[in-house]
């Protein structure tokens, strides 16, 4: 009797030969075009680092282990200190990033990375801020009637009242 393997194939699924390969055209895979500049790289030899104590809430673990980075930029004397995590290259890279966008900041000003995006977060909350304005300005005005969808004035109730007993009557029959 020769070996037999058994597959279990869902239900409602074909089955297809071990070669054959699907193409997605899907968005996912698409690569999101970045509208921020590119951050910038420091030389290693541009930055002095160290591990330092942390402080603060945390426990005996945060304040006895060395795991805060703490880097320098030689040439603008820039210090950044993290101590977000407890575990040191991991502070280490999140430092390293908060200082590329602080030099980046002090290089270019208002064209920086770090500017443009705050610049963006701002436009947005103001949109949505603006957005709840003229909202909840319709609804006091009586705008618009959210439980028939109508659009009417406030104080309206004779037109309520009969809109209402209409729909009403055409449930009924």
């Amino acid at each position: 009797m020769l070996p037999c393997r058994l597959i279990r194939v869902a239900a409602g699924a074909t089955r297809r030969p071990i070669d054959s390969r699907q193409l997605s055209t899907s968005g996912q895979f698409l690569k999101k075009q970045d509208i921020y500049p590119p951050r910038i790289q420091i030389p290693d030899a541009d930055i002095k680092h160290s591990f330092v104590l942390g402080s603060g809430p945390g426990g005996q673990v945060i304040n006895k282990t060395a795991s805060a980075a703490q880097l320098t930029h030689l040439p603008t004397g820039i210090v950044v200190k993290s101590q977000a995590t407890r575990s040191r290259t991991q502070n280490y890279k999140l430092a390293r990033r908060i200082l590329a966008d602080k030099v980046d900041e002090h290089l270019h000003g208002k064209d920086s990375r770090p500017a443009l995006k705050q610049e963006r977060k701002s436009k947005k909350k103001q949109s949505a801020d603006k957005k709840k304005r003229r909202k909840y300005r319709k609804l006091d005005e009586g705008m618009v009637d959210s439980e028939l969808g109508e659009v009417g004035e406030a104080g309206d109730e004779a037109a309520l009242d009969e809109s209402s007993r209409k729909n009403e009557s055409a449930v009924r029959t």
